[in-house]
């Protein structure tokens, strides 16, 4: 763990950004900073939760173990807090979370980020808006699981990757592909299959993770009429 110090950051959150001066030094004098390599896990499931994770850099990806199967809950794109609703609301984890890409991130004591939560208005605020927006795109993509066939949901998650993740039509999947099947409740070949037929159709051109985007035009039409 390395100490951070929160007021030279320049990875400020936006609600980081209404704290004082005075606010931001108790900050920093509790949290500290780790970095996780690719495949290493950042929360265990069922574990005590005693921070709030701020993630700076990187990639993670949220899963849960129920009844013996593995389900993904949601990819992670820094920056982004993490595990406020599992240690606001409860002591123990409820989802795993691992790093997808090497990430950084701060774990902020919840007992500090709990008093600034009733010291500043908005800084709350803002946490509540983070909270907001997230549940609004989970709702939304379980409507997509439920509604869209699964042609229009690959070609969901890989204009998500393209257009949210990486920013650029061209890129390396950073989940394998029994991986994507979880996070859109399909099986690997199934995913597979689609890949491929996306691949044949010149909608992207595929060799191994690498996938360029080469119809997209086409591609959007595909995720929204499902």
């Amino acid at each position: 763990m390395v100490k951070e110090t929160c007021l030279s950051c320049d990875i400020k959150s936006a609600a980081v950004g209404f704290l004082d001066e005075l606010q931001l030094k108790l900050l920093g004098e509790n949290c500290a900073e780790a970095v996780f390599k690719k495949g290493e896990t950042i929360i265990k499931q069922d574990s005590l939760s005693s921070n709030i994770i701020y993630l700076k850099e990187g990639l993670v990806k949220t899963s849960m173990e129920w009844n013996q199967k593995h389900q993904i809950l949601n990819i992670i794109k820094a920056p982004a807090y993490l595990g406020i609703p599992t240690t606001l609301g409860d002591k123990i984890n409820q989802y795993s979370a691992s790093a997808l890409l090497e990430t950084r991130a701060c774990f902020i004591d919840i007992g500090t980020f709990k008093m600034l939560i009733d010291r500043n208005g908005k800084f709350a605020y803002e946490i509540i808006m983070h909270l907001c927006q997230n549940e609004l795109n989970q709702y939304r993509r379980c409507v997509a699981r439920s509604q869209k066939h699964v042609n229009g949901l690959v070609a969901d998650t890989i204009l998500f990757f393209a257009n949210d993740i990486f920013n650029k039509s061209s890129f390396s999947l950073p989940i394998s592909r029994s991986e994507f099947g979880d996070l859109i409740g399909t099986t690997q070949e199934t995913v597979s299959r689609v890949l491929n037929a996306f691949n044949e159709d010149g909608l992207i051109e595929m060799k191994g993770k690498a996938i360029e985007i080469k119809n997209h035009e086409m591609l959007s039409q595909i995720s929204i009429k499902g």
